[in-house]
């Protein structure tokens, strides 16, 4: 992957020929003195240059609460693919980790694809380099290769086909039940997969670092501490704590249960940014989340936290940093994420 410093186009807004309202401020925030505006005044700064700039901004459930109230779509990386590839925007604003605004950029070549921060990595994904993965496959030639999102382009152009936590179950389901299957680079989903499809599965041992933290120990005190509470876990979490869950599923179904669910409350095992989204649609029950193995709040996803107001506002502003990928790569990526779209339709 390749990121450049190339500019977005600019649209005419209308404005004066100095750009400035009589406030000293241009419409889209940008301060007298150039730099970014004031705190308060982000979000009607990025809405003004979002339309400018005929921008879409695509969330995922993980970013922080600011992010999330001004984005588009706010989603999971199945809802999310799916709405890249149908948007009509000139560019895409991903705010998300790098694996997301990659596969955004495979589904639209022909669009600016920008990230707020470069460094907006994924543990994950980095659990898996392409060259090592490329020689675990060599060694499981008649293996159909079935990737988790959570994986870079190199990774994805070596897959049959693509699967998120929401699809992958049915996605194993679909194979030829003689079908030898290896599935990359989460473990932990992949054992969770195989005891729901019943299906084997030969596993790259890849791991996220937020769902590998939770504290067992501070969830049985919790479960202690609120006896009639639902716990809901994330199948990247770990076996001995989804032994502990009454529901387990990916992001989206986890905001759906507690939607549905007749339970008084609910302690959390999976990144705790979607527990705004779980508030704001149900204010009305308390929603628990479960601290790191020493106390800490390292449950929350250090690379999603690198994105914020004011890198979104300055990526709009500047249309940069952008993602460019190689076309040979792009190709052979795009078709097992085409094909885990058709299959999961």
């Amino acid at each position: 992957m390749v990121f450049t410093q190339t500019a977005i186009p600019q649209s005419s807004t209308g404005q004066s020929s100095t750009g400035q309202s009589s406030t000293g401020q241009s419409s889209t925030g940008l301060s007298s003195t150039g730099g970014p505006p004031a705190a308060a005044d982000l979000p009607a700064a990025i809405a003004a240059l979002k339309q400018q700039k005929k921008a879409v901004i695509l969330a995922h459930y993980y970013q922080d609460n600011g992010i999330q109230d001004i984005a588009d779509v706010i989603g999971d990386s199945l809802e999310l693919a799916r709405k890249a590839a149908t948007t009509d925007a000139e560019v895409i604003v991903f705010c998300g980790v790098h694996f997301m605004a990659e596969t955004a950029k495979i589904l639209n070549p022909g669009k600016t694809v920008l990230l707020p921060d470069l460094e907006a990595g994924c543990s994950l994904a980095d659990s898996c380099p392409a060259d090592a993965f490329a020689a675990f496959r060599a060694m499981h030639p008649d293996h159909y290769v079935i990737s988790y999102i959570n994986c870079s382009a190199a990774v994805k152009a070596q897959s049959d086909l693509i699967c998120t936590s929401s699809n992958a179950v049915q996605l194993v389901q679909q194979l030829p039940p003689d079908q030898p299957i290896l599935f990359a680079p989460d473990a932990n989903l992949g054992r969770w997969v195989a005891r729901q499809s019943g299906r084997p599965l030969t596993l790259w041992p890849g791991s996220c670092i937020v769902h590998e933290s939770f504290s067992e120990e501070a969830l049985l005190r919790l479960k202690q501490e609120h006896p009639d509470a639902e716990v809901i876990a994330h199948p990247e979490c770990q076996q001995h704590l989804l032994d502990l869950a009454d529901f387990i599923g990916s992001t989206s179904r986890l905001l759906k249960r507690a939607e549905t669910s007749a339970a008084p409350g609910f302690i959390v095992l999976t990144e705790p940014g979607i527990l705004h989204q779980m508030r704001q649609r149900v204010p009305h029950k308390p929603f628990f989340e479960v601290p790191g193995a020493d106390g800490c709040s390292c449950n929350a996803c250090p690379y999603m936290r690198l994105n914020s107001l004011e890198k979104l506002w300055s990526c709009l502003q500047h249309g940069q940093p952008a993602l460019d990928l190689d076309e040979d790569l792009r190709r052979r990526a795009l078709v097992p994420i085409e094909r885990m779209l058709a299959l999961s339709a």
